[in-house]
């Protein structure tokens, strides 16, 4: 998956499918779940010392802009293709990376946009500066990009597949 200027995100079939079902829940059973917990601690009494309700109406804050973030990804969202397992980095591939060419020194990561993001492997976007330092370059190409303190780093790409969840 990857967004582009004019803000649409591509995702995979497979990725728009589970953010789909996210929000579908995020927007049914789990709204329910947290009115109950709201209503159950507001019987409690004095709602300023009700430590339950709120953080009842913390979780249902974010719950919320959860469900705003989807719905809006969602409704820009193009469903398309995986990416070809042909060796060129493109988003929706896993990279493996070594550092300033020391191939024991390596990083592997997805390159994709935060709402893809897993606990399995860390994600980097194709906006960020190691994202689109290495978005286009093939296996065995080297890649820049600039760290926060502006100096310029070098990775070798050492292989790029498509991200099987």
């Amino acid at each position: 998956m990857t967004q582009t200027s004019e803000n649409v995100t591509w995702l995979t079939q497979e990725a728009y499918s589970q953010l789909k079902a996210e929000l579908e829940y995020l927007s049914g059973p789990a709204r329910t779940e947290i009115a109950a917990k709201i209503a159950a601690a507001r019987e409690e009494g004095d709602l300023r010392e009700n430590g339950g309700y709120h953080a009842a109406k913390e979780e249902q804050g974010k719950q919320e802009l959860r469900v705003r973030q989807l719905t809006q990804l969602l409704e820009q969202a193009k469903v398309g293709e995986a990416p070809a397992a042909d060796g060129v980095v493109a988003p929706g591939m896993v990279v493996t990376i070594a550092f300033d060419g020391d191939e024991d020194d390596t990083l592997a990561f997805l390159l994709a946009s935060r709402e893809y993001a897993s606990a399995d492997i860390e994600t980097y976007s194709p906006q960020s500066p190691l994202g689109s330092g290495v978005n286009g370059k093939k296996i065995g190409e080297d890649a820049q990009y600039e760290l926060p303190n502006g100096k310029l780093a070098s990775v070798k790409i050492l292989e790029a597949k498509p991200y099987q969840a």
